[in-house]
């Protein structure tokens, strides 16, 4: 739902009206990955609407590593996921992307629990967060673990240290630039670059 219900906060999603794209010098669609081609085409369509020679790139969120609450220096390759089962912790605006991405890396079984964006998580969370695991333990025979995200780790860095004695990791991701009408990381760096001579 990029434009929501096209109405400006507290009535919709949108911070501008969707003329201030006029303003814009580069259009970015993000997880554009997960959505149909068809939705792409409708989203370009409605921005040269309103400017047709603004260039517009698409981004996906691509899963890069993990690390351990306790051992933030330590670098995780997403392999060892295959075949675990896992619980997605997240208070994010896309939970549905993070979910998403875990599920591509291949755990056997994923589970989630999605607070509203921007959540605080308190102990009573550590405690509801604690008996799906054990749930999920009981159901599958094997020892879950928890799946963050960077955002949700960096809110509050000490609370998924209350999860023991499961094991919670911090998914670490990083936009990439998707290939698409010609343009490419290279033509977004080049253009960035450009703009900002100006």
């Amino acid at each position: 739902m990029p434009w929501g219900n096209c109405k400006l906060l507290p009535l919709g999603p949108l911070r501008e009206p969707l003329t201030a794209i006029k303003r814009a010098d580069i259009a970015v669609v993000h997880h554009a990955d997960l959505v149909s081609e068809q939705k792409v085409k409708d989203i370009e369509l409605v921005v040269q609407e309103i400017k047709e020679s603004l260039p517009i790139f698409y981004t996906r969120m691509a899963p890069s590593y993990f690390f351990e609450p306790r051992n933030i220096s330590t670098k995780m390759h997403l392999e060892p996921l295959r075949d675990m089962v896992v619980l997605c912790v997240s208070a994010i605006g896309s939970p549905d992307a993070f979910v998403q991405a875990v599920e591509k890396i291949g755990p056997l079984f994923v589970d989630r629990i999605d607070f509203s964006d921007h959540h605080s998580f308190e102990i009573e969370d550590i405690h509801m967060i604690r008996k799906r695991l054990r749930q999920l333990e009981d159901k599958s025979g094997y020892k879950p673990i928890v799946i963050v995200t960077e955002k949700d780790y960096d809110r509050d860095p000490e609370i998924l240290k209350h999860l023991h004695p499961f094991q919670a990791l911090v998914l670490c991701s990083e936009m990439q630039i998707i290939p698409h009408k010609g343009r490419n990381e290279y033509s977004f760096m080049s253009l960035l670059k450009e703009l900002l001579e100006v």
